[in-house]
């Protein structure tokens, strides 16, 4: 008898992907379907999904709305590449955003569309800001994290990153991001203060950026008085202020934007992740109207055209923030987040971070936090870790999760913190 071996569809990954794939090593299992905030393997497993495509997926899995959309458009033979040519689909996205987003909020911005990823909007405002401004050094922050490309991985603090670039990565001054010194330092005197002095040696900036919530950086979140300091910063010294909203926006803290109430204007404001609503490709970079001086072509992209994400995105908007019964849903279920998550913080004497549904538990140093997402995924639990150390516990469940399949996720999330901070704290005793 002839006894056929068994491979591992894994296998492929092995033999053909390169190793800088990350995720899929917390997550080894093979996956095939999802809806709402649930992902199934290949076996029929399913698991809570509290990554959500590390905010791409605000608005869950295949949506039925903006899935129904997409196929009713696919089906009727819609453009799906146009470059930046008129199409039917990029109107009505453009019109959405006009009336449900900007015209709310007394905004006007023109979009950009850069090329499919966040990386490339931050890639577009820097170079804008350098083009508008002629200077070339921008203030960054610490632990700041705007994508990987060389423009925007020399604003980005984190080493690991910065040391794949191989390569030096300049044009960028580091500033202390909010509470970097701890509580009692303001640190936006400090940059106010370099700025000042000519002998610094900080260069006139052409541009500040700056998250409000520093998703990789570990869910740190700067106040709305600091904020406003930093942009009377950047108006004062003739600099751009830059809002990177990539992963904190579309609701993910509150508003559809990060700054929404805060007062702040900023010059240039980079989107993307979820944007498009259902997880395509899509970044946008929105430019105050007196600094679009771009000439014809002269920052493009193959894919900058996106029609598919044009659609889901448009549907998106017209579903989710056409009022705002969404936002009131979602800033209930992040009451409900903070809570449950401060109880876990308390009963470990840990502490909270974030602000929204972009929240997370200090778990106090990097095996604490990977045991703890790792026991979390063994019962059917996704989540992942942020900051210096990875030692963030970090919750991005999508904005549309039950407040049931929400409580279950949290339930098993407080299992594993008590399974691995019991068994640290009986080891210390």
């Amino acid at each position: 008898m002839t006894l056929t071996k068994t491979i591992s569809p894994l296998a492929t990954f092995d033999r053909v992907e390169s190793r800088v794939r990350s995720y899929s090593r917390s997550f080894p299992k093979m996956f095939n379907k999802a809806v709402g905030a649930t992902i199934y393997d290949t076996n029929g497993r399913a698991y809570t999904d509290f990554l959500a495509g590390c905010s791409t997926l605000n608005y869950g899995h295949n949506d039925p709305d903006l899935k129904a959309a997409l196929i009713d458009y696919v089906s009727a033979d819609g453009i799906a590449h146009g470059l930046d040519m008129f199409t039917h689909a990029k109107e009505h996205f453009l019109a959405a955003f006009e009336q449900h987003i900007l015209k709310p909020r007394h905004m006007d911005y023109r979009v950009q569309f850069t090329g499919p990823t966040g990386a490339n909007a931050v890639e577009a405002a820097l170079k804008l800001a350098r083009k508008v401004t002629g200077r070339t050094n921008v203030i960054s922050f610490t632990n700041g994290f705007h994508g990987v490309t060389l423009g925007a991985l020399a604003a980005t603090g984190n080493g690991k990153h910065r040391n794949g670039a191989a390569t030096p990565l300049s044009g960028v001054t580091r500033a202390a991001f909010d509470g970097y010194y701890g509580p009692d330092i303001n640190t936006a005197d400090l940059l106010e203060r370099q700025l000042s002095d000519p002998s610094s040696g900080v260069d006139a900036p052409a541009a500040i950026i700056v998250e409000t919530v520093q998703g990789e950086g570990g869910l740190n979140a700067a106040s709305k008085p600091w904020l406003q300091q930093i942009e009377k910063i950047a108006r004062k010294h003739g600099a751009l202020f830059i809002i990177d909203d990539i992963q904190a926006g579309c609701g993910r803290t509150g508003g559809f934007f990060s700054f929404d109430g805060m007062g702040l204007s900023p010059d240039l404001i980079t989107m993307a992740k979820s944007l498009s609503g259902m997880g395509l490709p899509l970044a946008v970079t929105l430019i105050k109207p007196q600094h679009d001086i771009w000439k014809p072509a002269e920052h493009n992209g193959t894919f900058r055209g996106n029609n598919h994400a044009f659609i889901t995105a448009a549907a998106a908007i017209e579903k989710f923030w056409a009022d705002d019964s969404f936002a009131t849903e979602v800033a209930a279920k992040a009451d409900y987040l903070a809570d449950r998550l401060s109880a876990i913080a308390e009963a470990h004497d840990l502490s909270v971070k974030g602000r929204g549904m972009m929240i997370g538990v200090n778990a106090g140093s990097t095996e604490h936090a990977a045991a703890i997402c790792k026991s979390c995924f063994a019962n059917g639990l996704i989540i992942e870790t942020s900051g210096s150390f990875d030692e963030i516990v970090k919750i991005l469940a999508p904005l549309t999760i039950s407040k049931a399949q929400l409580a279950a996720g949290l339930d098993t999330l407080e299992t594993a913190f008590e399974a691995v901070m019991g068994s640290h704290r009986a080891a210390a005793e």
